[in-house]
């Protein structure tokens, strides 16, 4: 995981100084910045990962994830003093992959950073080689064809997209508003209530072949996340 890049977003100097340094000696290259604004501004650099805090003074770090979200799909750790459920649902329902909370230990945070960046890794390996890989099930990413147990799923064009924006980002969890937005565009007519059919149409064609796995996960109270385990 050595020269991947880090984003550290925090308003207090102590806890920047604190991980950076710590990060650093992991062989990480680390950008900081102290507020919502400047953390928009040091995302052009495109980092591996960001890590951001929630309660800051211009922009609170929902709004920042949300318009993070437009521009990277890199995982996003919140870093937060923030402990009730409502506030970590917030964090992942904006495009958050983790919610770790302050006081927090250095080693847990290095093993959540070294853990998505692993996944992320095997991700880019896979999208490479142009297959996404996963227990029992393949992704052709170029032909737009999966593969269950040796079974070609017949998966409409828009169900092969919200599988494969899910696959793509294993643990992320996204809102039916987020993968409609992205899959039929701000102006489509129509609601995001569709997503939720065509999910329950992808799960009846995995569960066909794959009885023993589901893969995209309800996340209640936010949306659906891909997890074949």
């Amino acid at each position: 995981m050595a020269n991947e890049t880090i984003l550290l977003v925090d308003d207090e100097e102590e806890i920047i100084s604190f991980i950076q340094d710590a990060l650093e000696l992991e062989g990480y290259q680390v950008l900081t910045a102290g507020s919502g604004q400047e953390a928009l501004i040091q995302s052009k650099q495109q980092p591996s990962l960001i890590i951001l805090d929630v309660m800051m003074p211009d922009m609170n770090g929902i709004e920042v994830c949300e318009q993070l979200r437009e521009r990277t799909q890199c995982p996003i750790v919140f870093l937060s003093a923030c402990q009730s459920e409502v506030d970590r649902i917030r964090g992942l329902a904006a495009g958050g992959d983790d919610y770790l909370l302050k006081p927090f230990s250095l080693a847990e945070l290095k093993a959540r950073i070294h853990a998505h960046l692993r996944r992320e890794q095997r991700i880019r390996t896979h999208k490479e080689q142009g297959f996404l890989r996963f227990p029992a099930l393949t992704i052709d990413c170029k032909g737009h064809a999966v593969t269950c147990n040796g079974h070609n799923l017949a998966l409409t064009n828009k169900e092969y997209q919200i599988l494969e924006l899910l696959a793509m980002h294993q643990g992320q969890v996204f809102s039916r508003e987020q993968i409609y937005e992205k899959l039929w565009g701000f102006d489509a007519e129509g609601d995001d209530s569709t997503i939720t059919e065509h999910i329950k149409k992808i799960r009846a064609k995995l569960a066909a072949h794959a009885q023993d796995r589901s893969y995209i996960q309800t996340v209640w109270g936010i949306g659906y996340k891909w997890d074949p385990k």
